[in-house]
């Protein structure tokens, strides 16, 4: 009975809290048509006057897939004639909806192609020292979508860099 005391009240001490937490919880504000700046007639005007009906661009009207490669990239880093670290990648296609199928039955050419784009990348000392600083990734992300738009035409918008690490051997 003496080891039963203290779990029963740790339990109704939870269980206090729990309810207490609950029917106390502050209510939901409604921000619906909130006008911060306090100026009037504002949140009377129509969308016509804001100019908020006109039609998208056409890039925003499309909707995007992104499709994940199946298998990592890795990538040799050599100096002086010897394997100095590996570079292990992921990579994802952004491609315009509906062109999955296209990525996977043209998945290993597009794979040839980025491993190519990423062995020139690493022999110009693009994985070296602060690799992943912003404008190495931008040249990468670069070469590496224009080499998709190469293979799979125009349905690619981009290439995104999922996963990216570096071990020094």
């Amino acid at each position: 009975m003496k080891k039963l005391l203290p779990v029963l009240l740790v339990l109704i001490g939870l269980g206090g809290g729990m309810g207490a937490g609950f029917f106390l919880r502050p209510q939901p504000e409604d921000h619906a048509l909130a006008n911060p700046c306090g100026e009037p007639g504002v949140d009377a005007m129509t969308a016509e006057e804001t100019g908020q009906n006109e039609p998208a661009s056409d890039e925003a009207q499309t909707t995007q897939e992104y499709v994940k490669l199946n298998n990592q990239f890795v990538v040799p880093v050599v100096t002086n004639d010897l394997v100095d670290a590996l570079v292990v990648m992921s990579l994802s296609v952004e491609i315009a909806e509906g062109q999955t199928e296209a990525v996977y039955k043209r998945e290993p050419k597009l794979r040839d192609s980025f491993l190519q784009v990423l062995f020139d990348h690493a022999n110009m000392g693009g994985f070296a020292g602060e690799f992943t600083n912003a404008n190495n990734m931008d040249v990468l992300r670069a070469a590496l979508t224009e080499t998709a738009q190469g293979v799979l035409g125009g349905a690619v918008s981009g290439v995104l860099i999922t996963d990216i690490a570096r071990q020094d051997i």
